[in-house]
């Protein structure tokens, strides 16, 4: 039997997954998340995210999911690649990977298969400006059926932000107690600079 009552958390240490992992911890008894190392040139952030899960006293775990950078070119693992500053016109930026909330997914699915867990949270959304194409609500359901069906299972993929912008996710934050927090100690630069706002894409409109 799923446990109803638990959540996992695909937490990344950043702005939006900090928002969601205190989002879980208020609508399920008991909260997992779940970090990913995929080469990505901002590894910091599992650090932060260690630290986060930590204070807010709920399990975590990272993979070593490295082939996911590997697969594509992306300036999120290449180091020789400077991230787009703004989004090109007619394509997604250069800091999209290719299949990364895909795999990110249905190997948090799996973890959770294995947990008794049937409730995934992403902070993944679709009113995001830069317009990646695995953060858009069309993918999320149909993968949430995908991986329903691959696995005989009744999994229910949360997106707390799917419908909100920035702003309002600042004030969810607010809202949930804990935007300090988030001011202070989370990672959302894909340079990997804390409080490294408006260096690349990741960067802007994310201050109140």
């Amino acid at each position: 039997m799923m446990n109803r009552e638990a959540a996992l958390v695909v937490f990344s240490g950043g702005q939006d997954s900090t928002t969601c992992l205190f989002w879980a911890k208020r609508n399920f008894k008991k909260v997992y998340a779940l970090s990913f190392l995929y080469g990505q040139k901002h590894q910091k952030e599992v650090e932060l995210a260690r630290e986060i899960a930590r204070k807010a006293e709920v399990e975590f775990e990272v993979m070593d999911v490295s082939f996911i950078g590997t697969l594509g070119h992306n300036s999120l693992t290449d180091t020789a690649m400077v991230m787009d500053q703004e989004k090109p016109a007619g394509s997604v930026p250069n800091t999209f990977v290719p299949g990364r909330n895909l795999f990110f997914l249905s190997i948090a699915a799996v973890y959770a298969r294995e947990r008794g867990i049937s409730h995934l949270v992403t902070g993944v959304s679709q009113t995001d400006f830069s317009g990646y194409p695995d953060c858009r609500d069309a993918f999320i359901k149909s993968l949430n059926v995908t991986l329903n069906l691959a696995m005989d299972e009744q999994f229910v993929i949360h997106t707390p932000l799917m419908w909100i912008d920035k702003a309002e996710t600042w004030a969810l934050a607010d809202e949930l107690g804990v935007l300090d927090l988030i001011r202070n100690e989370t990672l959302t630069c894909y340079n990997g600079i804390q409080g490294g706002w408006l260096r690349a894409l990741s960067c802007l409109y994310v201050t109140p």
